[in-house]
Parts: structure tokens; C-alpha cells; sequence
């Protein structure tokens, strides 16, 4: 008898938070915030809140202050990501460790696995015992039969479940549900379907072509309509990911207010960057300056620079970006992409993923 081949989402649950209360036992079931230097009074915001402190309506990428306005009694703790790289390397190494097992990571805290197998459940439960014997952290497993199918899967599992969509019940499940809820479709995306009378995912499911064409162009276009099926690639591809760019951003405790202090954190910005990038090895093709003006307003200047490996070059080009923030705004969060030119041999296709810039 054949087996079929399946894909398998894994995603740690509440992974941050649950690392460091392996590592503080005793802050087991209160509430948990990570982020920042874990100091709620200043300028940071939340990279995990555990399910005790979200039940107060904690949400990542929440300000610091404000998290501890609606959990006041939560613990706060800083970042630490030596800790969470060195977790999640040992879920990783359970994950390819499991027999026939495809993996291909997606971060700190998730992972497609590709298995051929008549018992999904069984195998989605094996991994679960798996990761739990040897990391002590619980996971939860979406099961499809394409990659958009598994992760759109695993919202329903969490947490410590396991949970199936496939072409068979993915439109009972998903179908009167916004088009916000699928992988790959942020706020912006959704306003602009919604504009076009498609708010729901049957109806995305539904969509002329022709239409999603003329709104996102000849490749977005029938991609989106394929996401609505919840179509796409089934094959798990175990590759190792080539990063397209390096990113950093700081976020500042008082306001840079004059053109001297800009210039002098867009520098050393351009610096952190550009170590990361030349541990690649691979020239700088593209930049992005994020500019956050106080009190709350983002803007983001891109540029298209000829290949260069020359550092001063590079922070040059930034300059010319820095030369584009408004004058006599207050800065609160500096950010700098640099785009690096991809290697023949990298994996191809799109990945797509909610936020990031």
C-alpha cells in the first residue's frame, strides 16, 4: 500500500514565553511579557506575551507601556535571543530527526515537515511527543496537503492541538471567514479586496482573474486568487533559506531632534547592516530607510543602488535617504533594510508571510 504525501505545519506555542519559563519555573501561569530590556517604562514593544498575559489583551508589537497598563501585575522580561536561537536549533534538530521527515524552517518557531503517511494525526502526535520529550515546549501541528493549507491549519490547533484542512473542507472551514485570516494577507491587502467587493475567502475563491490581475499585476494577481483556494505549492522544501536582505531598527529612548543626531544613528544603523551583510558575502543591490516621526507616524524611503560591496558607498546612498526625512520632526525608530543580490542556486519561489518590511 502507497502513502500520501502530506505537509506538516509545526509552531511552537507562545515559543518565546515559554522558553524563559523553562527558565524562571516559577513564573509558570502568570502573566509574561517579553520585549525590549523588559523595562515597561521605556520605548519597546512586545515581541511575546504568554496565553496568562494575553488574556488581558496583550498583543505582540504592542507598546511596552501600554502592555503594562492593561496587565499590570504581568512580569517583564527582556529579549533574549542566544536563548531562543539555541531552543529553537533543538526543535529543529527533533523535527529532522523524526523518519522520512522533510523540513523546512521558517523561523525561530516554525517549520513545515513533509511526511508520506496514511496517519497524519498519528504522525502530527509523534511530533508533539517528539518536541516535548526533548525541548520540554509544546507545539501545534496544521495538517494539508498543500503548504498554505498546513499554516492556515495550525490557528485551529493552538494550543498543544492538531488540526486538518484540505481541498475537501477548506472552504466549510474557511470560506465565510475574512480574507485578513489567510496567510499572506495583511491589513492593506484586505482594504484593497475589499474594495473590490471580495471580503471573504469563498469570494476571493471566486474572484475573476481578470480582476485580481488589473489590482495586483500578472503575478500577485492569480497568486491571491490561488491563496483563496488555498492552492499553492505542496511540496516541503528542505533548501536552506537565503536571506534576500539584512535588516536592524532601533527604536530611541529620547527623540532625535537635530539633523546631526539623524545622521549620526543612520550611520551607525548602516554599520550593524552592513557587518551582517558582509558575513554574507554578497553585494548590497537595494535600501530602505524606515523613519518613525513622534508621535506615532511611519514612513519608508526605498532606493535601488548599482551592486556594491564598498561600505562607504553604501552609507552614502543612506545619506541620501536620510536626506528625504522631513526636517524639524522628532524621530522616534530608525530602521535600515539593505537588499543583497540572491545566489543562483538559492530557493526559488515566494514564501508569503503576514508583516516585515
Amino acid at each position: 500500500m502507497s502513502l500520501h504525501a502530506w505537509v506538516l505545519h509545526v509552531d511552537l506555542d507562545q515559543f518565546v514565553a515559554a522558553v524563559e519559563v523553562l527558565r524562571h519555573p516559577e513564573l509558570a501561569g502568570r502573566p509574561v511579557i517579553v520585549g525590549g530590556r523588559g523595562d515597561p517604562t521605556e520605548r519597546a514593544v512586545v515581541s511575546t506575551a504568554s496565553y496568562e498575559a494575553r488574556e488581558f489583551g496583550v498583543g505582540s508589537g504592542m507598546p511596552l507601556r501600554i502592555a503594562a497598563r492593561k496587565a499590570p501585575d504581568a512580569v517583564f522580561l527582556p529579549v533574549d535571543a542566544a536563548a531562543y536561537t539555541a531552543a529553537s536549533e533543538e526543535v529543529m534538530a527533533t523535527l529532522r530527526a523524526q523518519p522520512g521527515a522533510t523540513v523546512q524552517v521558517l523561523g525561530w518557531d516554525e517549520a513545515f515537515v513533509g511526511v508520506q503517511t496514511d496517519d497524519t494525526e498519528a504522525s502530527a502526535r509523534d511530533i508533539q511527543q517528539a518536541v516535548l520529550d526533548r525541548t520540554r515546549l509544546h507545539c501545534s501541528v496544521g495538517i494539508g496537503d498543500t503548504l498554505v493549507r498546513a499554516k492556515v491549519a495550525t490557528g485551529f490547533g493552538k494550543p498543544r492541538g492538531v488540526f486538518r484542512l484540505t481541498a475537501d473542507n477548506w472552504l466549510d472551514v474557511m470560506g465565510d471567514r475574512p480574507t485578513i485570516e489567510l496567510w499572506g494577507v495583511g491589513t492593506k491587502i484586505s482594504r484593497r479586496l475589499a474594495a473590490l467587493g471580495i471580503s471573504t475567502v469563498a469570494e476571493l475563491a471566486a474572484a475573476d482573474l481578470d480582476v485580481l490581475a488589473a489590482e495586483f499585476g500578472p503575478r500577485m494577481g492569480p497568486w491571491y486568487l490561488l491563496l483563496g483556494r488555498g492552492e499553492g505549492s505542496r511540496v516541503v522544501d528542505d533548501t536552506p533559506w537565503v536571506a534576500r536582505g539584512h535588516s536592524r531598527e532601533t527604536t530611541y529612548q529620547q527623540d532625535l531632534t537635530e539633523p546631526a543626531q539623524v545622521e549620526a544613528a543612520a550611520r551607525e544603523l548602516a554599520g550593524h547592516v552592513l557587518d551582517d551583510v558582509e558575513a554574507e558575502g554578497r553585494p548590497v543591490i537595494g535600501l530602505t530607510l524606515k523613519v518613525r516621526y513622534a508621535p506615532f507616524t511611519t514612513k519608508v524611503f526605498t532606493k535601488k543602488i548599482p551592486e556594491t560591496a564598498d561600505r562607504e558607498v553604501v552609507v552614502a546612498r543612506v545619506l541620501d535617504l536620510v536626506g528625504r526625512i522631513e526636517p524639524d520632526r522628532p524621530i522616534r525608530l530608525l530602521g535600515l533594510r539593505a537588499e543583497m543580490t540572491m545566489p543562483d542556486d538559492a530557493r526559488e519561489g515566494h514564501t508569503p508571510t503576514r508583516g516585515g518590511w
